[in-house]
């Protein structure tokens, strides 16, 4: 049978009865070639009901019945059977059937008709011919229509994850070797070009989203796959190239670089130095990403050497090394693949993808001796070159290419081939755990399979191997945000797998071999003594290198992770005859940073690798100093010397036990780096830090604080030395804090002082009153401190600074002092005749109230800077009312008699302070006339009663003012409204 029909019964749920479906399967050389069912469920994938059917025939064949097919059923009959036959045929399904059958008639009996130049009539039960193609059931109508719904959910909803399930379900098909699976990635990527989101990106010249990159870098990985596969034919090939190419000539088609090309259009090739580098990025060819694929087009399989590698496990070179055979095998005899390594590895993804799991070991191998040949050649080239390299301190030795973050992802090929190989398949290892995570895999050792197999190597170690020398290849770094943010993303996506890997003895001695080689490796290594300088960082990996080494190994561990601390892209600038990477600098300035878009990323990395080592020496002095001074020479940014030192800090300062010196001294050290490098910078941060330091060097003990108070200048600013570090030191807190006996006190007391006397000398605007303050218990320090401020008033502070000390004084119990400085601050102030609420009017208040007090000579002495200073009409008549009030002299200075009459304003030195009064409030009557508006009568009205009030304590006062009156009548008579009003209120 090649069809199958079947009813299948859904049984009734609380909410849905009980349904019944038809299906119908056609199968073709074990494949279901199409299938119908009554549901009308559509999905790319099979609806329940078919599954059910095929899953019956499948477990229970005997209870289907086989029947030969209808056309053999239709010649047994005569005529009489053929006619019962179709009118029963008919009246069974009448409705549906009827036209069609009134069709055919009405063809049959036509002689001309088409269905008469036919011999015989087609038969669905029958089966296809042998030379027809079969492949299995794929809606392709579903595939389009689910994609373009999860693009156009833009990485929302799971869409991604989606889309992703997706291809996994094309790798799925390919491994199956189901001919589909490039039916469906075509579909997908027709979709994927059709993105209206794609023209929008382009317009714009912005990049194409995050979760959208990864999805293009998995399509165009696929399409690699597709065309490597070593067993399709060429016309298939030639098919899928062109279609390949059409998308990749298309003006929407996404680059391999992440970017729309226009990231640095001409700014590189008007550096100088670009003359000598010819493929400078506008005459690089553009790179999209189908080009892998389409370059992918020109591999075959055919090479006899590699037909041999793949084919068998021990094809191994003669005896004898014949001539020019000696680049196929390595010394013992190994076959080698000396292959461009990415794409080797494509080859090996390739036969993995397409269901050939031991063919792919079988490359991985051969790729993995050579890696390590060529590994070993470097090392004696470098052997030659060493001391010439270690004069120059740099190298233009660097792959351009590197293999972490390619867009074939060699590395993490080859790792997943070894591993999937050595992997323990548990009987629940699809069980997922009780918090929802996916149990890590667990692997065992499987020896390599070749005739050799007296070396203990296994595939597990092997992925170990070559997951270090990939991640430790030097390597420049790429250009544009999205390269390198790849690197990062894969690098971190590697290590996740390696630490999926328990280190037994094997693999340790697999990661200490490899770690010794990364470290003599010279410019071929990350790791190696010189680098060039826009070479990849190495912090990421040395971190997961140090931590897997330090229990095993932790001179090893401490020399990696101690070398890979160097960012050079930060510390030298490019030598003037080196650019390989001109199109990487940011401006037409020479010798500035490479465009380097995840330096803060790599940054932190560097800081991280750090911070882990810090945690593992504590406690040792030695270790702690080596990586205090790597930390001091390499990291270039406050704020994380910063974080170091809070870690440092941390670590040092457990809740549960005792502190630990070592550490403690080396967060002090940070820190204090950290007050020098921020100093002469702005910094948000800057107080935190300040106010850290103080704790820190609190908890190192006492000799830390007498320090930094000592060296205050090169530490703080005066301001941040007296107002948090002195003041903070001297607090009741920290004296308690550190339990300090009389002259351990007195020691810090007299550094504040000494500090907060420097400090008022260099800035006695921003710092008198906190030294005043800081030396209020020593006679000897607060004379001083306030010689430095009467000094400094005459010139270098303000009406408000003087004032608040001035108050200070007072508190203190020195009104004299105070008296003398409020003068000095008289002098600073100018108030207007309308700033009647100006902030210093409280400040002029209080001055002439603490004068009154003091006595009739000090009032005399106040009165002319307030007449000079103050302008106000209001303001002034408060202070000629207040002092009338009471009689001078109040605050009993010692040694001075007092009348106790009050004074009089005929007199002076009230006399003086009555004319300027009147006198402002004259002028300031005329300055409000000049501009008025009618809303402003009443309150105008109001003023002159005011003003009434000051003229009436002079003795001719009511004349002074009815002339005054007579004079506003006169000069404002256009004004008749308002003076109307004058003339009611005041005749």
């Amino acid at each position: 049978g090649f069809h199958l029909s079947g009813t299948v019964t859904e049984p009734a749920t609380a909410t849905e009865p009980e349904m019944t479906y038809k299906v119908a399967i056609s199968f073709d050389r074990c494949k279901i070639t199409s299938v119908t069912c009554g549901c009308g469920n559509k999905d790319i994938f099979y609806c329940a009901h078919v599954v059910a059917l095929s899953l019956y025939r499948i477990r229970k064949p005997d209870q289907v019945k086989l029947r030969l097919p209808i056309s053999e059923t239709l010649f047994q009959m005569n005529r009489d059977q053929l006619q019962k036959f179709v009118q029963y045929l008919i009246t069974a399904h009448h409705t549906e059937v009827l036209p069609t059958a009134q069709k055919l008639a009405d063809e049959i009996l036509s002689s001309n008709s088409e269905i008469n130049q036919v011999h015989g009539a087609p038969d669905p039960t029958a089966g296809a011919s042998i030379d027809d193609e079969n492949c299995w059931h794929l809606d392709e109508e579903q595939v389009r229509e689910q994609v373009k719904l999860f693009l156009s959910q833009g990485g929302y909803y799971g869409s991604g994850k989606q889309l992703n399930s997706m291809f996994a379900k094309v790798r799925e098909m390919l491994r199956m070797r189901d001919s589909n699976g490039a039916r469906m990635l075509t579909l997908i990527t027709e979709q994927f070009m059709a993105d209206p989101r794609l023209s929008l990106w382009r317009q714009q010249g912005t990049g194409i989203t995050e979760k959208c990159r990864q999805l293009w870098d998995e399509l165009g990985a696929l399409w690699v796959c597709v065309v490597l596969n070593p067993h399709c034919k060429l016309e298939e090939k030639s098919c899928w190239l062109r279609q390949l190419r059409k998308w990749g000539e298309m003006d929407v088609c996404p680059l391999e670089d992440g970017n729309y090309g226009n990231e640095l259009p001409n700014i590189t090739n008007a550096l100088t130095q670009s003359s000598g580098h010819s493929q400078d990025s506008l005459a690089r060819p553009r790179r999209t990403v189908f080009t892998r694929a389409i370059e992918g087009c020109d591999l075959h399989w055919q090479d006899s050497h590699l037909q041999r590698i793949i084919s068998s496990d021990f094809y191994v070179s003669p005896s004898y090394q014949r001539e020019g055979e000696s680049l196929l095998f390595n010394s013992q005899g190994q076959p080698l693949w000396l292959e461009h390594v990415p794409t080797a590895c494509a080859r090996v993804d390739a036969l993995r993808s397409h269901g050939y799991p031991r063919e792919a070991l079988r490359l991985t191998v051969a790729i993995i001796n050579t890696l390590r040949l060529q590994q070993q050649r470097q090392l004696e080239i470098y052997k030659h070159q060493k001391k010439e390299l270690l004069q120059r301190g740099a190298t233009t030795i660097t792959n351009l290419e590197g293999w972490v973050g390619h867009p074939l992802n060699p590395i993490g090929c080859l790792f997943l081939t070894l591993t999937e190989a050595c992997r323990l398949e548990e009987e629940n290892c699809l069980e997922i755990s009780d918090s929802g995570d996916s149990k890590p895999p667990v692997y065992q050792h499987v020896p390599i399979v070749t005739s050799s197999q007296d070396n203990g190597e296994s595939y597990l170690s092997l992925a170990l191997e070559v997951a270090l020398m990939g991640m430790g290849q030097q390597r420049v770094m790429p250009e544009g945000l999205y390269a390198q943010d790849k690197v990062c993303r894969n690098e971190e996506q590697i290590i996740a797998r390696l630490q999926d890997l328990e280190l037994d003895p094997v693999l340790v001695q697999t990661l200490r071999k490899q770690c010794i080689l990364l470290l003599e490796g010279g410019p071929f290594s990350g790791l190696g003594e010189v680098i060039h300088r826009e070479s990849v960082p190495m912090h990421t990996f040395a971190k997961y290198l140090f931590s897997a080494l330090l229990p095993h190994d932790a001179d090893l561990a401490y020399k990696l992770a101690l070398r890979a601390m160097r960012l050079p892209v930060l510390e030298t600038t490019a030598p003037s005859g080196d650019v390989t990477h001109p199109h990487h600098l940011v401006s037409v300035v020479p010798s500035r940073y490479p465009r380097w878009f995840t330096l803060g990323h790599l940054e932190s990395q560097q800081c991280e690798l750090a911070s882990t080592m810090l945690t593992a020496a504590k406690g040792d002095m030695l270790r702690l100093r080596t990586v205090l001074e790597a930390i001091q020479k390499n990291i270039h940014s406050s704020s994380l010397i910063f974080k170091l030192a809070q870690d440092a800090f941390k670590i040092a300062t457990p809740a549960d036990s005792n502190s630990d010196t070592t550490l403690l001294n080396v967060a002090l050290e940070l820190g204090l780096q950290v007050m020098r490098m921020t100093l002469s910078t702005l910094n948000w941060r800057r107080r935190e830090m300040v106010r850290w330091l103080v704790t820190c060097a609190t908890e190192v003990g006492v000799r830390a604080l007498v320090s930094i108070l000592q060296s205050w200048y090169s530490l703080f600013t005066p301001t941040e030395a007296t107002s948090i570090v002195a003041a903070t030191v001297m607090s009741h807190n920290t004296i308690l804090r550190l339990s300090l006996d009389y002259p351990q006190r007195e020691e810090l007391a007299s550094c504040a002082r000494t500090l907060a006397l420097q400090c008022a000398m260099k800035d006695p605007q921003n710092c008198a009153l906190s030294a005043l303050t800081l030396c209020e218990k020593d006679h000897i320090a607060f004379e001083t401190a306030y010689q430095i401020v009467i000094d400094a008033a005459s010139t270098g502070m303000t009406y408000t600074q003087l004032f608040t000390i001035a108050r200070y004084m007072e508190h203190r119990g020195y009104p004299l002092r105070a008296f003398k400085l409020a003068s000095l601050a008289m002098t600073h102030l100018n108030l207007a005749y309308n700033q009647d609420t100006h902030p210093a009017i409280n400040d002029v208040l209080w001055a002439c109230a603490l004068s009154h007090s003091l006595g009739k000579n000090e009032l005399a002495a106040i009165i002319p800077l307030v007449v000079k200073s103050v302008h106000c009409a209001t303001v002034l008549s408060d202070i000629l009312r207040r002092c009338t009030m009471t009689a001078p002299g109040l605050a009993g200075i010692p040694g001075r008699r007092n009348s106790g009459k009050l004074m009089s304003t005929d007199k002076a030195p009230l006399r003086q302070l009555l004319d300027a009064t009147i006198s402002a409030y004259i002028n300031t009557t005329h300055s409000r006339l000049t501009h008025i508006s009618p809303r402003h009568y009443g309150e105008f009205i109001e003023f002159l009663s005011k003003a009434r009030e000051t003229f009436l304590l002079a003795q001719d006062g009511h004349i002074q003012f009815a002339q005054f009156i007579d004079n506003l009548k006169q000069i404002y008579k256009g004004k008749k409204k308002l003076m109307l009003l004058v003339r009611e209120r005041f005749g």
